[in-house]
């Protein structure tokens, strides 16, 4: 009988995407901390890092969602 590993399984789990998602948001907060906190502040960058900040928090919302729909009304 061939049983996949559970770690094997775990990594293709929506659980284990959204823990990589949420890392990678915090990641990112940390860093936008850093560069805010530079003198000058390449705005640029900070915007850049900003909106990918954003794009991670919609995933985050997508992939919760999936995980908990909302109850029925």
């Amino acid at each position: 009988m061939d049983i996949e590993p559970s770690a094997d399984i775990n990594l293709r789990s929506p659980q284990r995407a959204l823990i990589e998602l949420r890392m990678a948001h915090a990641d990112l907060d940390s860093l936008i901390d850093r560069a805010a906190g530079q003198s000058p502040a390449d705005d640029l960058v900070l915007r850049r890092l900003k909106k990918r900040r954003l794009l991670l928090r919609d995933q985050i919302a997508r992939l919760e969602a999936d995980l908990d729909p909302p109850e029925p009304a």
